[in-house]
């Protein structure tokens, strides 16, 4: 039974008019007159309650028909609208009731809570309106078994699921989720659809408002709302809240609209949440079901299903072959579900290598003459040819068999080959597609077009079809305006430029003329006489001329000229070779003639291109050849220019060119391989590529201009692998004879050939140090080769070790990065071997068919790769789609990827930095994030399978293969390597500031702001912090400080020009997380501004005397966040400025430092300067402009008038982000898109704009005619602009020079340089200050603390050094004398000489500091390490787990010599070991040692780890209140950790800290087994460490705290500095310093008094 959906704006059942048949309509063309139903727009935000707001209930803005009636739901407490029927539109529910009227809802977000009846089909009705007045139906329902789309309606399809394990579920696995009536217990569902991304996706329309909603049985509805937010039911209030997620456009969903979830039961297990075409809100949206591609989406066959477990995007082609799909559990955390791959897109296609495909004779001019459009397989590119610059248009599936203009250049059309062709076009200038219509035949031949007709020829089926193109541009359909078929065969076809409605066509044996009449097409054949035989090849039209002639050329090198309008053939020439003597004949020789294979004429001259490779331009009596140029390969095709100035040429061996006329220049735009590539390999040293392909040549190219350097062809021999030595310039090459040969590319010579393998070479690599050469072949040997020398010599063969016939393999044989493991699928495909890459020794096999114990069917390897040297993965690609994660040496499985592609992954790569994997398979590629890898993004663009994909050697680019060299930008740069100790930096004068957080004792009521955050990365988010400031505490009395500040280790990469010039000193003074930065011009006052403090109402910002560090004044005015401040010209005023919550300026006298006024502004702001040439003017910059503002002073009354000068059209939409003056009259401005504006400040012009960037400019320093610009892609840029002032004076074009660029290790946030601009320092968001010096283009890391929680701090035990590990893998050590970064182990505890390191993988790693190498590794735990200490001798490392697990290792073995389980299933918190008296306590051992876990459980030990002796001496058990609702009450967010250590002064005594029954330090004697002394405490401690020297302790409490006892007790003292939770302190063995942790900053102290 066929049910159809209703037409929009009646009631009856039909389908949607066409705009063609009923304009007015309000299905098609224009809206009519429509009577709306108010709505103001203000009142529908944040949401609307469609159902409450229209009162559903009382039918008199709503209208029923059928069976609908309001019903009582005892689960969802609440009232629902039942609609049910037997067929689906014979019941509906419909706002508004009449279709004269319209919602008028703006809200992008629709949201329909419902639920199928079960066994049931169910359809929904959207009409939407666009900003372009169309109506357009968005429908979706079970009836619809596939995606169908017109110009004005969108029909989806929906699969509906069951609940998870359910006999339904189990049924539809089986049956493969076809499209159906929904099940019997089908859930309850919230879906949302984004209708502006709908509509822009599938009809490049712009959304308007929502016209009217039918629904139709048979389903229950809930409600219907619409807002801009993005609304999660599995979110709460406090979820949302904590995570910041309202300046996102995210919130949780409105009580009204939220579905009942029980307590203690999850929103996602209950019921089902879809997203439906959603783009998300935010300026940088999340990935959830995106397929990034570049230029735009593909095209196919789209549905959404629904299972009840997963949501699943799928498409497909005309094939069925699904394009991609992305599978999300509904029931991800919040954190899980905003996640995704960061930066996006990650990919961006650069440059494709490569031409034709299906034909090498489509190329065409642009109407300018600037460029030229040619197919490269299924991308078709638009080549600038004067830059070299490439656009693409992608979306064909198959390769394009032929392309046309319209007379404009304003419309391409794109035929693509294969079973079902597919035609498409395009809108030139944007890039963006059309249309999209399929032909129903085979392949298409010829494509013509000119005004609003579409000609197109079929090759197979002999049809000719013309199309009317004339609505396209309107969002009309393409529609047959005539077809034809015949028997006769047609090579080309041209449309006449004199009349439209005639053609010609040729082909063998006839020529053919073509007309248009009342809707047929019909055709008559040429007389030809003695030439009928002939096979003709290409014709032209002799444009410019009266009379109606054309001429074609044949294979005979006959051409024929003919009078279209009398039917006849006016005249014959045929061009014959040339004689001996040079002299080329037209007629009267005898012999075989010029296979002319195209012609193209223009008014003046005619070209002609052969199958000699000749390109021959003659007049147009064809009496003498004016020019020629001749090519290696025969011509497929010439096209003369526009202007007739230049001839467009492309030829069999996939080349394109053009000769210039005038010049007689030839210029070679392209060049490509013949046939499809097999193999590629990259060298970074000289940034070439070397690529092999089944046209049997070797072919080399530059990196940087991708041009071709080398071509070379071996004689009836096949290239099959390639590999670059990666120091020198040899290349090695494997053959299919079984042939290597390797070649010197600076001498231009072969150097050795070697013949130790019998057939094809199906592996051939360098190892990363260049040592060693290996090779493989389809027989399953293997050979290891010296390259010590420049010839390569042979050491060691194996047989049958590789797997045999598995054919040629790029990366078959794979070399760890430290040269040491060679890793290949072998001896058979079952097996993965590790060697030894020096010998060939087997240290490991693998066998991969065992793995997987649930599978059916054995699996095989594939491909494999090494991970980065510190991971020691082995990645395994295998035939069931899968990517398994192996333990080099130890062949466990760590993890698993699975499902990666539809089919088997045909090549895999890892960044250096470990950070991201490449896989490729089928065609397309795959770009994960390594650690989750559940987050990636799809490209696609190959229309045939991906050999292999890799990064550069840079880590800068991303190179494929397949029928193409594709070259893509890699977004996301590198992680720097560890810094190198920069000597001698205090003697350039550079200091910093660190402002470090001291606690205020006022408190206000916290005032909330739900702004959106602008897109500009320049406004500051401060940290979340669970940590409070005490209510309370100890100062000492001035002068009487035991502590010290001495240093802080560490760089807020989360302010925002938070750092300054020349300054030295810590100042305490804020309580919360410094923002930003401003120091006056003399260099004595120095604000800075940090958040509200403890519910304070407004920001804090302190005024500093910088001679003595004294904060003289404290202003609060700004009730968010401080975005930036600046001093006057001349010191008397303090510019600050809010964030985008804020939005205020405020303006201070730095006289008096009282408020002179403020003004609000109705835009975000990002960044505010004073002119340097008076106090008077100052600027800053926002949305799209920049604000002049002149300041005058009348008296004591002050006032700010404002000019808003726009930026240039040119630019577009775009924040202006940062700014700068210069010494003169100039401003120049960065944007959010990376564009420099320079702006007169006296006309408030903007004279100039460049491109400086590819992301957002957020900082600009200008000094001396040079401009220094930091951007978020990592960038610092120096720029001479001294360009810029002759454009100034003299109104004369000119341009700025890129002088120099460094890329740092995060998004640059501040800068400060010298006065020449040579010298400076910049942060980055890594939380790392370099030195810059421009001169020696050298970049120096100052300043890199730890980016995340720092875990631990220990000393040397003489006290030079300390070592820091964080939870972002690092291990650091620093000089303690110049507080400088001496090394860093990107991977504690310490020796003088050796570091040991416990990792989350329960391994702990040894490293040497004098070698910065690793020394040792173990893995004594299954779960993450917690806590390591060495024994007192050094010979032993104890090491504590997750899991509560003590472990004993040897550091002279490696082994595990003892595994203490006491302490099983809590977290061990602490290990410390002290030696002792032998007959200490009556057991044996000179060491004594405990165990503290988070149970509050202590266990004290005896040891003599030689004699094997280990016992236990007390083990204390320290109580607490019961039930986790006392840590409620008593404020705390998570329990305080159980800490202990060894008294240094009271042998047999240890003190305990930890969630207790009171707030206090126990001193507990291992001689009485009691309590023998109590110190009350202020709160819970977080950290403890008694001083080995005098009699100090040391506690850090989560109130940002640190507090110092002296014991026996006296009084305390407290000291503040710290913006979190003090989570570690420590002192050194001297007990003369202190170190403390809080988050990332670390703050060493010195011990002076008492």
């Amino acid at each position: 039974m066929e049910v159809l959906a209703e037409s929009p704006g009646h009631g009856g059942i039909g389908r949607v008019p066409s705009t063609r048949n009923n304009r007015g309509h309000p299905g098609g063309g224009t809206v009519p007159l429509l009577i709306p139903v108010l709505v103001p727009v203000a009142w529908q935000h944040p949401y609307l309650n469609i159902f409450k707001h229209f009162r559903v209930e009382e039918w008199k803005r709503s209208a029923r028909e059928g069976d609908v009636a309001a019903l009582k739901d005892t689960r969802l407490k609440g009232t629902v609208y039942r609609i049910r029927s037997s067929t689906p539109a014979s019941s509906y529910l419909q706002l508004p009731r009449t279709g004269t009227q319209t919602l008028g809802l703006v809200g992008r977000y629709l949201y329909l809570l419902f639920r199928p009846m079960p066994h049931k089909h169910f359809v929904v009705h959207l009409d939407v309106t666009t900003k372009e007045n169309q109506v357009v139906r968005i429908s979706f329902s079970t009836l619809f078994k596939e995606f169908k789309s017109t110009a004005t309606w969108l029909q989806f399809p929906f699969i509906c699921g069951a609940a998870k394990s359910s006999p339904s579920r189990r049924g539809e696995e089986c049956a493969g989720g076809l499209v159906g009536a929904a099940p019997g217990d089908v859930r309850w569902t919230c879906l949302v659809l984004d209708l502006h991304s709908i509509l822009s996706l599938y009809l490049n329309r712009r959304y308007s408002h929502l016209k009217s909603i039918r629904l139709c049985s048979n389903l229950l509805v809930k409600n219907l709302c619409t807002s801009d937010l993005v609304f999660d039911p599995g979110v709460t209030f406090s979820e949302a809240q904590q995570a910041g997620l309202a300046c996102h456009g995210v919130a949780p969903m409105p009580r009204d609209m939220a579905f009942p979830v029980p307590e203690g039961q999850k929103w996602h297990d209950l019921y089902d949440y879809i997203r439906y075409g959603c783009s998300w809100p935010c300026s940088d949206p999340w990935r959830l079901h995106d397929l990034p591609v570049p230029g735009g989406r593909q095209d196919g066959e789209r549905c959404l299903r629904n299972d009840g477990s997963r949501q699943t995007w799928e498409t497909s082609d005309g094939d069925g072959r699904a394009l991609w799909a992305e599978d999300l559990h509904p029931a991800l955390s919040v954190v899980c579900l905003f996640q995704r791959l960061l930066p996006d897109p990650i990919l961006k296609l650069r440059m494709i290598i490569g031409f034709g495909g299906c034909s090498t004779k489509w190329a065409l001019w642009t109407r300018n003459n600037a460029a030229v459009v040619y197919p490269c397989h299924a991308v078709i590119v638009a080549l600038q040819i004067q830059t070299g610059e490439q656009r693409f248009f992608l979306g064909h599936t198959d390769k394009v068999s032929a392309l046309a203009f319209n007379g404009s250049s304003t419309l391409l059309a794109s035929a693509q080959a294969g079973p079902l062709s597919v035609l498409r076009l395009w809108d030139f200038p944007t890039g963006s597609c059309l249309s999209v219509f399929k032909t129903h035949i085979h392949s298409l031949l010829s494509l013509r077009w000119v005004s609003a007709w579409l000609c197109h020829c079929v090759f197979l089926l002999q049809m000719v079809v013309v199309w009317n193109t004339a609505q396209v541009t309107r969002g009309g359909e393409v529609a047959v305006l005539a077809k034809a078929h015949t028997d006769v065969d047609i090579q080309a076809l041209k449309i006449a430029f004199f009349d439209d409605t005639r053609m010609v066509s040729c082909g063998r044996d006839n020529v053919r003329l073509w007309r248009v009449r009342d809707g047929e097409l019909r055709s008559c054949p040429i007389k030809l006489g003695e030439y009928h035989s002939l096979e003709f090849t290409d014709l032209a039209f002799a444009e410019g001329h009266t009379a109606e002639r054309d001429f074609v050329c044949s294979k005979s090198g006959h051409v024929l000229e003919v009078d279209y309008k009398n039917v006849c053939m006016r005249s014959a020439r045929r061009l014959l070779p040339a004689r001996p003597d040079g002299v080329l004949l037209v007629l009267g020789f005898s012999g075989p003639g010029i296979a002319i294979n195209s012609i193209s004429i223009s008014s003046t001259f005619c070209a002609t291109g052969s199958e000699d490779g000749y390109l021959r331009l003659w007049p147009l009596d064809f009496s003498a050849v004016v020019l020629e140029a001749e090519h290696e390969a025969p011509v497929s095709s010439v096209c003369i220019s526009p202007d007739s100035c230049k001839v467009l040429c492309t030829t069999a061996a996939g080349n394109v060119g053009y000769l210039a006329i005038q010049s007689r220049d030839y210029n070679t735009l392209m060049r490509s391989h013949e046939d499809s590539i097999l193999a590629f390999s990259v060298e970074g040293t000289w940034k070439r590529m070397a690529t092999v392909s089944q046209d049997s040549t070797i072919r080399v190219w530059d990196l940087v201009s991708m041009q071709q350097l080398y071509d070379f062809t071996a004689a009836e021999e096949m290239p099959c692998a390639v590999a670059f030595h990666p120091a020198q310039q040899i290349l090695a090459c494997g053959f299919d004879s079984g042939m290597v040969r390797t070649f010197s590319l600076a001498a231009s010579d072969l150097l050795v050939e070697h013949k130790q393998h019998r057939t094809v070479i199906t592996g051939l690599t360098f190892s990363p140090d260049g040592n060693f050469m290996f090779s493989s072949c389809l027989q399953g040997t293997l050979a290891l080769y010296s390259c010590m020398a420049q010839k390569s010599r042979v050491l060691r063969v194996l047989g049958n070790v590789v797997a045999r016939d598995t054919g040629s393999i790029p990366d078959a044989l794979v070399v760890s990065g430290d040269s040491r493991l060679l890793a290949f699928v072998g001896p058979s495909q079952y097996v993965v071997t590790v060697m030894e890459a020096c010998s060939l020794d087997e240290l490991l096999r693998v066998d991969i068919s065992i793995l997987d114990l649930n599978g059916t069917a054995m699996d095989s390897a594939v491909r494999v790769c090494f991970a980065p040297v510190p991971r020691g993965e082995l990645l395994v690609s295998t035939s069931s789609n899968k990517i398994l994660v192996l333990d080099a040496k130890t062949g466990r499985l760590v993890r698993e990827v699975s499902p990666v592609h539809k089919l088997s992954c045909s090549s895999l790569a890892l960044s250096k930095d470990g950070r991201y994997l490449l896989t490729a398979g089928d065609r397309v590629i795959k770009v994960w994030d390594y650690q989750m890898c559940s987050l990636s993004q799809v490209y696609i663009g190959h229309s045939e399978p991906v050999r292999q994909v890799a990064f550069t050697p840079d880590q800068r680019h991303v190179i494929s293969i397949g029928d193409a060299i594709f070259l893509w930008d890699f977004l996301a740069l590198p992680v720097e390597r560890s810094p190198a100790p920069f000597p001698g930096a205090a003697s350039h004068g550079y200091c910093f500031l660190l402002c470090v957080a001291e606690p205020r004792k006022e408190t206000k009521s916290l005032k909330s702001h739900s702004s959106i955050h602008p897109d500009s990365y320049r406004h500051f988010t401060p940290r979340f912090k669970a940590s409070v400031l005490p209510k309370s505490f100890l100062l000492p009395p001035a002068g009487s400080e035991v502590l010290k500040l001495k240093a802080v280790i560490g760089y807020n990469g989360n302010g925002r020009g938070n750092m300054v010039y020349d300054l030295s000193n810590h100042w305490l003074g804020h309580a919360e997380e410094i923002s930003t930065l401003a120091v006056s011009h003399d260099g004595q006052v120095l604000a800075s501004a940090s958040g509200q403090t403890n519910g304070d109402s407004h920001c804090q910002i302190c005024i500093w005397n910088v001679q003595d560090g004294v904060c003289t004044a404290n202003l609060f005015h700004h009730e968010t966040q401080v975005q930036a401040m600046a001093f006057s010209r001349d010191d008397r005023f303090l510019i600050t400025l809010g964030d985008y919550s804020d939005q205020t300026i405020a303006l201070w006298n730095t006289y008096t430092y009282e408020l002179v006024l403020s003004t609000c502004i109705s835009e975000p702001v990002h960044d505010v300067a004073f002119s340097p040439l008076s106090h008077r003017e100052l600027a800053c910059v926002g949305k799209g402009a920049v604000m002049f503002w002149l300041l005058e002073e009348q008296g004591a009354d002050v006032k700010l008038k404002v000019h808003r000068a726009s930026a240039p059209n040119m630019l577009g939409p775009v924040e202006l982000t940062s700014l700068c003056y210069d010494a003169d009259t100039l401003l120049y401005s960065g944007t959010n898109s990376g564009q420099i504006c320079v702006w007169d400040t006296e006309t408030n012009c903007c004279l100039m704009t460049w491109e400086a960037d590819e992301g957002e400019i957020g900082v600009l320093v200008c000094r001396r005619n040079r401009l220094v610009s930091g951007s978020n892609t990592k960038r610092i840029r120096l720029w001479a602009v001294a360009a810029v002032v002759h454009i100034l004076l003299s109104s004369r074009s000119s341009s700025v020079l890129l002088e120099n660029e460094i890329t740092l290790d995060g998004t640059i946030v501040s800068a400060a340089f010298d006065d020449s601009l040579e010298m400076g320092i910049v942060g980055t968001t890594a939380g790392t200050l370099w030195y810059i010096n421009w001169t020696e283009s050298m970049s120096i890391r100052l300043i890199s603390g730890h980016k995340n929680k720092v875990t631990e701090v220990c000393f040397s035990p003489d006290e030079t050094h300390c070592a820091t590990c964080g939870e972002d893998g690092s291990v650091r050590i620093w000089s303690l004398g110049s507080m400088e970064l001496v090394v860093q182990f990107q991977v504690a505890q310490s020796t003088s000489q050796h570091v040991a390191a416990g990792y989350s993988d329960g391994t702990i790693r040894v490293f040497s500091v004098s070698r910065t190498e690793m020394e040792l590794k173990m893995h004594p735990h299954a779960a993450a390490l917690t806590a390591v200490a060495y024994s007192t001798d050094g010979e032993m490392i104890l090491s504590g787990g997750k899991d509560g697990l003590v472990a004993v290792s040897s550091l002279r073995t490696g082994m595990t010599i003892r595994v203490l389980t006491d302490h099983k299933g809590s977290p061990i918190t602490v290990l410390q070991c002290t030696r002792k008296q032998y007959h200490d306590f009556g057991v044996e051992g000179g060491e004594l040692w405990l165990a503290t876990s988070s149970d509050r459980r202590v266990s004290v030990w005896a040891s003599d780890w030689l004699k094997d002796k280990c016992e236990l001496l007390d083990w204390l058990s320290f109580p607490a209140p019961a039930g986790p609702e006392v840590s409620v009450a008593l404020g705390l967010i998570s329990l305080p950790p159980s800490l202990a250590a060894f008294c240094p002064w009271e042998h047999g005594t240890l003190v305990y800290v930890g969630f207790g029954m009171q707030k206090e330090a126990l001193f507990y004697s291992l001689r009485k087994k009691q309590v023998v002394e109590k110190i009350s405490l202020p709160y819970f401690a977080t950290s403890l460490s008694l001083s080995p020297a005098a009699r100090f302790i040391a506690v850090g409490f989560g109130e940002r705290l640190l507090r110092l006892l002296r014991c026996p007790a006296s009084e305390a003292q407290d000291y503040t500095g710290h913006d979190d939770t003090v989570h570690f302190c420590r002192f050194a063995p001297s007990g003369r310093r202190l170190v403390t942790a809080s988050h990332s900053a670390v703050l060493l102290w010195e011990l002076r008094g008492g």
